[in-house]
């Protein structure tokens, strides 16, 4: 017997999806670092947490609106390299990051001051020469470059930087007493200042001679723009002897990370704005042949010779022995700004998962549970349909586990427990929609038809209530994330995330294997769907309705 005018349709439908279940996992296995695995986040595997103490020059405490400003700022870095589940909060006086995993460089990289400034370069001196042995420190090397005039380079998109105005660096409460960690920093500053940023040429001289480029820097993000600086640089074999500050970083208009394809380098791409293009060519023609350093936090990143001026246009680079990842990450710093203050790691400690991986087994547990009580309700109610319930939701457990993956290695979005329950919640509302479709298709039946014609029919009814449900739903789950903060956006994403699934999942794989179902005598048997007690009730009906007719 040929199929049924339009059998295809439906097995296009479950085409469509199968395709979209193999372009899932082609891009799991075959892209990026092929691990199948999604990112857990700090209560499931676990992190590290950097407390940061606030540096002041005049050793006041910090006030609340630069605390709140830094927090903003280090908030905004974390998005940009696009580090999942991390938290920055403040914790009195001081701010506390803490990242997943087990690699505390890179909160300690977010909490970077990134103050850059632009001096001219007046003497340089190796650290070799003058038989000063020393320990290079743990920064992305600088190394001089002859680069050519600078070329724009594709920048990709991202989030548009931030205009880099500063709360007041009022103190709130007074000068700290004597002896304590702000009086002591205060004292450290005010110590290297006088010697490192002095106008006399003698006590610079000196400063070039004992300068230890291997110890902590006191100055690091304190330094005054308006006064000379001798700086180390951030491979710690050169000391220089810098002008004042000729550009500073609030000019900059956007930052990007890029590979020099002619010089096989990672480069760090600078765009000014209007002003700071002014300058930029004014110093490039002043200098031409000469070298101009880019200092960050009072060390020299790079430091390289000007081959051609004036530079119109308003871009250079940054160049450096700096791999893919930092430059990234100094990219992404300098895009969004210097923080209002300057912070010294006072605490640094891991995170244990151990709690959060107990959780996550009676998470997982209750789920697993949930979803066995589902399928059970759903073979005792619907007979045979409840296996077409339970293949929906293999297909859509499918679909998220893959999309989690993915999603973990793009954006860097990391599963945490409050993730997992917006998880369950979302299966849980695909089961919702299975019952309005089976319901409909019985009050269809009720009305005397087969139930061949009751299926088409009864989705046409029921797709517009799945649509209106799922509608509210996401926008409840997107309310909840552009107001919530931390692990209540992850769970808000999630929920939402799987609200779109279970849309897809309904249109793809259920209607269309009901529609393939009422087209088979098997299916259709009413000890198969437990449909039988329906048709009762509608042959009934139709008796009663002739009797009627007849009286």
């Amino acid at each position: 017997m040929p199929p049924s005018q339009g059998s295809a349709h439906p097995l296009r439908l479950l085409g469509v999806y199968a395709a979209l279940l193999a372009v899932i996992y082609a891009l799991v296995f075959f892209t990026g670092d092929k691990d199948p695995t999604p990112k857990l986040g700090i209560d499931l595997q676990g992190g590290t947490r950097v407390t940061l103490t606030a540096r002041t020059p005049d050793g006041s405490k910090p006030s609340q609106d630069s605390l709140r400003k830094a927090q903003e700022i280090i908030e905004n870095r974390v998005n940009g390299l696009g580090v999942g589940g991390s938290e920055v909060v403040i914790d009195g006086d001081n701010i506390v990051i803490t990242v997943p995993g087990d690699d505390g460089q890179q909160a300690r990289a977010l909490a970077t001051t990134a103050k850059l400034y632009i001096r001219p370069v007046l003497q340089a001196e190796s650290v070799a020469s003058r038989g000063v042995a020393q320990q290079p420190v743990q920064s992305p090397a600088a190394t001089p470059s002859s680069p050519e005039p600078e070329t724009p380079q594709e920048v990709s998109p991202e989030p548009a930087p931030q205009q880099r105005v500063f709360p007041a660096q009022a103190p709130t409460e007074p000068p700290a007493p004597p002896g304590s960690p702000q009086e002591q920093a205060q004292q450290e500053i005010a110590t290297a200042k006088a010697v490192r940023q002095s106008t006399d040429p003698t006590i610079q001289k000196a400063a070039i001679a004992a300068l230890d480029c291997s110890k902590p820097d006191p100055l690091a993000g304190n330094d005054d723009p308006n006064l000379p600086l001798v700086a180390c640089s951030t491979d710690g074999t050169e000391v220089l002897l810098l002008d004042k500050s000729r550009i500073d970083g609030q000019e900059i208009k956007n930052a990007s990370s890029g590979l020099n394809q002619q010089q096989a380098r990672h480069e760090v791409n600078l765009e000014f704005k209007s002003g700071g293009s002014d300058a930029w060519a004014t110093l490039t023609g002043e200098y031409l042949y000469k070298r101009v350093a880019f200092v960050l936090d009072s060390k020299v990143v790079s430091a390289p010779v000007v081959q051609a001026g004036p530079q119109q246009g308003g871009r250079t680079t940054i160049s450096g022995n700096f791999t893919a990842t930092s430059a990234k990450e100094l990219a992404n710093t300098l895009k969004y700004g210097s923080l209002p203050l300057s912070f010294q790691i006072s605490e640094a400690e891991t995170v244990s998962a151990t709690l959060g991986l107990s959780s996550l087994k009676a998470g997982l547990l209750a789920g697993a549970v949930g979803l066995v009580v589902v399928l059970l309700y759903c073979l005792a109610y619907y007979r045979m349909l409840g296996f077409l319930t339970g293949l929906s939701l293999v297909a859509s457990g499918l679909a998220v586990y893959g999309i989690m993956v993915l999603l973990g290695r793009w954006i860097g979005f990391t599963l945490d427990l409050a993730g997992i329950a917006g998880l369950i919640i979302g299966i849980g509302m695909t089961a919702d929609s299975f019952v309005v479709f089976f319901e409909r298709i019985k009050d269809e039946m009720r009305e005397g038809r087969s139930f061949r014609s009751a299926v088409p029919r009864g989705w046409q009814r029921a797709r517009r209530t799945i649509l209106s449900g799922n509608a509210v739903s996401f926008i409840a789950a997107a309310v909840l994330y552009a107001l919530a903060v931390g692990q209540v956006r992850g769970f808000a994403f999630t929920l939402g995330l799987t609200t779109v699934l279970d849309v897809v999942v309904v249109f793809l794989v259920t209607a269309p294997l009901v529609l393939l179902a009422s087209r088979t005598a098997f299916w259709s048997s009413p000890s198969v769907n437990g449909l039988g007690a329906i048709q009762q009730v509608a042959r009934e009906r139709k008796a009663a309705d002739a009797a009627l007719g007849k009286a």
